[in-house]
């Protein structure tokens, strides 16, 4: 059975007789059917019984029922209610907006509206440019989605995707001090999706794309790049990439090996594994094979040699596994040193991996359930990581896009080049000191408030390494937010 979760939390209010006994009887019923107790609050004292809201963690929702039985069948106890915490959580949404200034005289409404906005109006019709010093739109981020490729749950539109790009503004803002808004777009059409991020694009600062299927997402991005002065970034892409590249840094430097060495096998070739692909070849790693649902990609294969691969795939195939290997990716893991899954939950046999080189290192993002669990490849490698939080070594994007953006903005960077996301991801790894590494520690925890201000401040340095800026122009004001976001 899968382990108890905070995403199958249930709070259970039960009538309990007051007696001697009863609360622990209840816990060992609730441990019994393995559920994992959060926390136990006193509701009410009535004339011989108690009341109270008991919350525990189940592994899924078929677990709920096992628990609510185990306590109906205790003598003294009644269940009078379940609530479902996490669907409490999404009600009436997970954002909402606040007003920064006080709107309670009528001095306040003459400079915030009517007479006094117009001046400011005017400035920035003047001056469009204006509009990063006196607009949300110097710390302001769309984050875009056609909820076609949603993580773990695939095409289920736009309406069903909005909680995700809820969930994802809320990490902006908490974690960066960024103000991000959802825009779920009722379309799959790439010119109707551009032409809208465009017309949208003057209120604001940045656009983050977000779970668009591939390979229309690649396609989105690099046209939004071509025709918009403000940074677009597919996460799913470079954020996965980004943090991938961490880990990695930091399993070499603990296991004392080099990049360029490597072997690397990457299962999974739609946009996050194409966009580690080619991270990880920047930063010097020469010897890498791919597979997607068909198999291993290469130039031999017969959908490239009849021309009906993809053009993405094509670029893949040729740019990749120069040994021409074929067949399943358990086909080839003999001599890797490293396997990167971007897949579906258990792709891989697990007793594979004793082919793989010493200090073998398996990252396996599938969510929920990776490619191998980390049970099953124990006996095998050395550095396991997931993209799970109930496992040691998250590599999750949290902790590269709001850093990033965080940077970007901060110096109005136009764009974010290869070489800030390079600079993120060294800053994301120098995170983790030496003296800390080990094998169950290469990547730091998301709630570390380290990570977003100093990927915020490698990026904005690349940004001004390069020329690639325009800080002057916001007079400094954006320098404030990172420094109030590092007290």
């Amino acid at each position: 059975m899968p382990s108890p979760s905070a995403q199958f939390s249930l709070t259970i209010r039960v009538q309990i007789a007051d007696r001697p006994g009863m609360l622990g009887a209840v816990a060992s019923a609730i441990g019994r059917v393995g559920a994992s107790i959060g926390s136990i609050d006193l509701v009410e004292v009535q004339d011989g019984v108690l009341l109270r809201d008991i919350t525990v963690d189940a592994s899924d929702m078929e677990h709920w029922g096992r628990i609510v039985g185990a306590l109906d069948d205790l003598d003294g106890v009644t269940v009078i209610d379940t609530i479902d915490r996490t669907f409490r959580m999404h009600v009436g949404g997970k954002i909402e907006q606040h007003n920064k200034s006080p709107l309670k005289t009528r001095a306040d409404l003459s400079m915030a509206y009517t007479p006094g906005v117009a001046r400011v109006c005017e400035a920035i019709a003047a001056d469009p440019d204006k509009a990063f010093q006196y607009t949300i739109k110097r710390n302001t981020v769309a984050v875009v989605s056609d909820g076609t490729a949603v993580l773990g749950l695939g095409d289920i539109g736009p309406r069903a995707a909005m909680p995700v790009m809820e969930g994802k503004a809320m990490l902006f803002k908490e974690f960066a001090n960024v103000d991000a808004f959802p825009i779920c777009v009722d379309t799959k059409d790439p010119d109707e999706i551009v032409e809208l991020v465009v017309n949208i694009a003057p209120g604001f600062g940045g656009i983050n794309l977000e779970d668009i299927s591939a390979p229309r997402c690649f396609e989105i991005e690099e046209r939004l790049k071509a025709r918009l002065d403000i940074p677009v970034f597919h996460d799913d892409q470079h954020g996965t990439a980004i943090v991938t590249l961490a880990a990695l840094l930091n399993a070499c430097r603990l296991m004392g090996k080099r990049l360029e060495d490597l072997h690397v096998l990457v299962i999974g070739l739609g946009a996050a594994g194409v966009a580690v692909t080619k991270i990880l070849m920047v930063a010097g790693v020469r010897h890498i094979v791919g597979a997607d649902s068909r198999g291993v990609l290469s130039t031999r294969r017969p959908d490239y040699e009849d021309g009906s691969m993809p053009p993405i795939k094509r670029w893949y195939a040729e740019a990749t596994n120069p040994e021409r290997l074929s067949g399943t990716p358990a086909d080839v893991i003999d001599g890797m040193d490293l396997l990167i899954g971007l897949s579906g939950a258990r792709v891989f046999p697990p007793q594979a991996l004793a082919r793989m080189n010493d200090d073998a290192m398996v990252f396996a993002m599938a969510n929920p359930t990776p490619e191998v669990s980390p049970e099953e490849a124990a006996p095998y490698v050395r550095i396991m990581a997931t993209g799970r939080s109930d496992y040691p070594n998250q590599i999750n994007n949290v902790l590269a896009f709001p850093g990033i953006f965080r940077g970007a903005l901060d110096v109005r960077a136009p764009q974010i080049t290869e070489p800030m996301k390079m600079a993120a991801a060294r800053a994301i790894a120098g995170i983790v000191p030496e003296s800390e590494l080990r094998e169950d520690y290469i990547i730091p925890s998301v709630f570390n408030r380290d990570v977003a201000p100093a990927v915020a401040a490698a990026v904005s340095a690349e940004a001004r390494r390069a020329g690639d800026n325009r800080a002057g122009d916001t007079i400094g004001f954006a320098a404030l937010d990172i420094e109030q976001l590092r007290s």
